[in-house]
C-alpha cells in the first residue's frame, strides 16, 4: 500500500521508546486511517475466532466477522478445520448464523447447497443452464491454524504462518498455565466501547494506570514484581505473586499458582491468567468502526462448572475491573477529539518495571509499521 506522508509532528515516534512520541490523535480518530487500517492491519492478519471445544465434532461451525468481512469456520468430515467467506456463491445472501452443526451448508435463499469442503454440491436448476461449471462457484477459502486450543484466521492468502509470528508464545503460555489445553468455558461476556481499537489495546499493555484506576487489582497482583517483555509480535506480562487477602476476588493460595500473567498477541488477541486454580480468560477486539469497538470475554476452567470463587472472580473481572477500563478508554477517546492534545510522551524505565509503557511504544511501532511507516524516520 502507498506509504502515509507524515506530519512533522507525527515523525517524533521514535524506535527508541525512551525518546519516542505516541501515536497522534488523528490516528485514533480518522475515517481515513481507520480504512487503512482494514487492509494493512486487520485483512493481513492472524485474528482469534474461538476455541476448539466449539469445533469438537464433524460439522460443527462457528461465525466471525472480520469488520465487514463475514466468515466461518468449520469441522469437515474429515476432522480437518476449514475457513470461509460466509457467502452464497449464487446471489450473496448470508449462509450461515451463529454457532451449530450442519452436515451440509445450504443457503436458505434459493438452497444452493455446499459440503463442508466449500466444494458446491447442489444448484437447483442449474443442469438446465448452458455451460454451468459447479467448479466455479465453490466457496472462498480463508487461511485456518491453531495455536494449542485457539482457532485463529487470515484473510491473506499469503501471510505467514501464525506459528513463524507467534514466537515462543505457547511455550509461555504453557509455562505459566500447563492445565491450558484441558480448559473449558464457563462464561462469557461482551461490551461496546466507545473507543478505537488502539486504545483498547493501549489500556491493556500498560500498568502505569493500575494503582491509582484499579485498586483491587493493584492489591490483587503484587506491583512490585510486575514486568513487561516485548517480542516481535507479542509482549509478556507478569506478576511473580498475588496477594489472597484482596479486595478483587478470593483465592487459596495452595490451589493452583499466586502468578498473574497476561499476553498480548498482534494486533488484537490478549490471554489471561489470574492468581487461583487453573484458569484462563480470552479477551479479543473486534474494531466496529473509528471510534467504537467490541471486546468479547470468554472465561476457562478446568470443568464446566461456575460456582463458588469462580463467580466472585468471574463477576469482580467483568462489573468492576472491565467497567474500570471502559471508562477510562472512553474518557481518552474524548480527550483524543480535543483541540488541546496532539500526542503524547511514553513513560519508560530501565527496569521496565509496571510504570514503564514500553509494550505501548512496542504496539505503536507495529501499528506504524504495517501501515507503511518505519518509527524514527
Amino acid at each position: 500500500m502507498a506509504k502515509i506522508i507524515r506530519p512533522a509532528f507525527e515523525r517524533r515516534l521514535d524506535a527508541d521508546p525512551g525518546k519516542s512520541y505516541t501515536l497522534p490523535a488523528r490516528h485514533y480518530t480518522s475515517p481515513d486511517i481507520f480504512r487503512q487500517e482494514a487492509e494493512a492491519i486487520f485483512f493481513r492478519s492472524w485474528q482469534y475466532v474461538g476455541h476448539v471445544e466449539d469445533l469438537a465434532e464433524p460439522g460443527a461451525y462457528i461465525t466471525a466477522m472480520i469488520l465487514d468481512q463475514n466468515i466461518f469456520i468449520a469441522r469437515g468430515k474429515d476432522g480437518i478445520l476449514r475457513g470461509f467467506y460466509n457467502v452464497c456463491s449464487h446471489r450473496a445472501h448470508e449462509l450461515l448464523r451463529g454457532a451449530g452443526k450442519a452436515r451440509v451448508i445450504t443457503c436458505p435463499y434459493h438452497a444452493w447447497s455446499y459440503h463442508l469442503t466449500g466444494e458446491l454440491r447442489t444448484a437447483r436448476g442449474s443442469e438446465k443452464v448452458a455451460g454451468f461449471d459447479g467448479k466455479e462457484f465453490c466457496l472462498k477459502p480463508v487461511r485456518v491454524e491453531t495455536m494449542g486450543p485457539m482457532v485463529f484466521v487470515n484473510l491473506d492468502g499469503n501471510a505467514e504462518p501464525l506459528a513463524s509470528q507467534s514466537g515462543g508464545l505457547m511455550d509461555e503460555i504453557r509455562k505459566f498455565a500447563p492445565e491450558f489445553d484441558r480448559l473449558t468455558k464457563v462464561a462469557s461476556q461482551s461490551w461496546e466501547i466507545e473507543a478505537n481499537w488502539k486504545v483498547v489495546i493501549d489500556n491493556f499493555l500498560e500498568c502505569y494506570h493500575c494503582e491509582p484506576a484499579h485498586p483491587a487489582f493493584a492489591q490483587l497482583v503484587d506491583m512490585d514484581s510486575y514486568r513487561s517483555t516485548t517480542h516481535a509480535n507479542h509482549s509478556t506480562h507478569v506478576s511473580r505473586s498475588g496477594r489472597p487477602d484482596n479486595k478483587a476476588y478470593k483465592f487459596d493460595p495452595k490451589d493452583g499458582s499466586q502468578v498473574a500473567a497476561f499476553w498480548w498477541l498482534w494486533p488484537t488477541t490478549t490471554m489471561n491468567v489470574g492468581p487461583g486454580e487453573p484458569n484462563m480468560a480470552m479477551f479479543y477486539i473486534r474494531p466496529l468502526g473509528p471510534e467504537r469497538t467490541l471486546e468479547v470475554a470468554d472465561y476457562y476452567y478446568l470443568d464446566g462448572k461456575l460456582d463458588g470463587q469462580r463467580k466472585e472472580r468471574i463477576a469482580y473481572a467483568n462489573n468492576t475491573l472491565q467497567v474500570e477500563d471502559n471508562n477510562l478508554c472512553e474518557a481518552v477517546q474524548r480527550g483524543l477529539r480535543s483541540r488541546g492534545y496532539t500526542q503524547g510522551r511514553f513513560i519508560v524505565d530501565r527496569e521496565r518495571t509496571q510504570m514503564s509503557e514500553h509494550a505501548v511504544h512496542h504496539f505503536h511501532t507495529l501499528v506504524a509499521a504495517a501501515m507503511g511507516v518505519t518509527a524514527g524516520n
